[in-house]
């Protein structure tokens, strides 16, 4: 039987692939972070019909003849090349700038993805849309410890910022140089102790001739006193005292005519508070605002990122899996160094190129007619060969 038919008939079947490669492209075009595949060809086995001879002195030497047994697909690659922003304005939807990959979980298997579009589930657990569960690392009062093991990311909304007792508060503005002697200045505070309860402690200011006599006065009934002096508007007294182990700072205070501004402006304890909101900071850790005022972190999302991306194989619903040839995976954390950073509120496009991929069409179309040209042909050299006996 002729060589050509069954060149022909490998040249469709690898045209074919090239086709089933471009049409999943194409009907991934706006799969969120999906990367497109391309086909590569190689030429089989050939056969050699003369081998090559060596130069003589009286003669010259002589190429090899070989006739080829057709094609077959080499690979299928994956373009890892960076997709376009997309604007979703949803907190949970979280966008790689550069390389690596979430870390998601589904029972015990661990899969990659590049599609940030996520939610928090009943357990307040940050999860893909299907089921499978964002890793990343906890924080423990606050902090996050990384390089160590991942857990899954939860946002725990019933979480409560703890009390912080006040220990120091600052005064600042300015008490004026001409005030005449009279009612006293007073100032008030909320402070709190250890359980988050609230008092208030007063601060009165008196005019003196040499400036101004601050008492301090705690409901639990410690009291403090200071004397501020000042020269052209400037302080030139400590401006501090203590009153029931709080350290009131009055030393930005100022001593200029005609302006009365003086105020508490900050205390640095708090009662507990519970959850209220979170925000994504560009190394993917997960900051919470809570309703006393203070902030801080509640995990950290983690990236993954492998010496060879191109031998991830693909699991299905935008997911990857390693494999011997991709390497193991190196976790850590956005933003550090060849891993790139997060963006929230966005997600990446797919990064199929239509123009591409409808130029590719059209040359697995021309050449899986040109191999059907070849089965053709050579089936009417054939059936030239049977009609030699009649």
């Amino acid at each position: 039987m002729l060589r050509s038919l069954y060149s022909g008939i490998s040249g469709l079947r690898s045209h074919q692939t090239m086709l089933d490669v471009t049409g999943n492209n194409i009907a991934n075009v706006n799969t969120t972070a999906f990367k497109s595949s391309a086909t590569q060809f190689q030429d089989t086995l050939s056969q050699l019909t003369l081998g090559a001879g060596g130069p003589q002195e009286q003669i010259g030497g002589t190429n090899p003849a070989q006739v080829g047994l057709g094609v077959r697909v080499a690979g299928i690659s994956t373009n890892f090349s960076q997709g376009s922003a997309q604007s979703t304005g949803r907190a949970t939807d979280i966008m790689i700038s550069g390389d690596g990959f979430f870390v998601t979980k589904t029972g015990t298997q661990t899969l990659y993805t590049r599609a940030g579009s996520f939610d928090f589930d009943g357990a307040g657990r940050l999860v893909s849309p299907d089921g499978a569960i964002v890793q990343g690392y906890t924080a423990v009062n606050g902090v996050v410890s990384d390089g160590g093991p991942t857990s899954d990311l939860t946002l725990p909304l019933g979480v409560v910022a703890p009390a912080a007792t006040t220990t120091s508060a600052t005064v600042s503005g300015n008490l004026p140089s001409d005030a005449a002697a009279g009612p006293p200045l007073v100032r008030d505070v909320q402070v709190y102790d250890n359980t988050g309860a609230a008092r208030t402690i007063s601060l009165s200011y008196t005019k003196t001739a040499a400036g101004w006599d601050v008492v301090g006065t705690d409901p639990n009934g410690s009291s403090g006193a200071a004397s501020l002096t000042f020269s052209g508007g400037v302080q030139t007294s400590a401006g501090t005292m203590t009153i029931g182990g709080i350290t009131v700072d009055m030393s930005k205070l100022t001593g200029f005519a005609g302006l009365t501004t003086v105020a508490v402006s900050n205390q640095n304890g708090r009662a507990a508070g519970t959850l209220k909101s979170y925000t994504l900071s560009k190394d993917g850790t997960l900051v919470g605002s809570f309703s006393n005022g203070a902030s801080q972190a509640i995990g950290r999302v983690v990236l993954a990122t492998f010496s060879n991306p191109g031998g991830l194989e693909k699991a299905g619903s935008s997911g990857y899996k390693s494999t011997f040839n991709s390497g193991n995976a190196t976790i850590g954390t956005p933003g550090s160094g060849s891993l790139g950073s997060l963006q929230s509120g966005a997600l990446e496009m797919s990064n199929v190129d239509l123009s591409q991929e409808f130029t590719n069409l059209i040359v697995a179309q021309r050449g899986f007619q040109a191999n059907a040209r070849i089965i053709t042909t050579s089936d009417e050299v054939l059936q030239e060969l049977t009609n030699l006996k009649r």
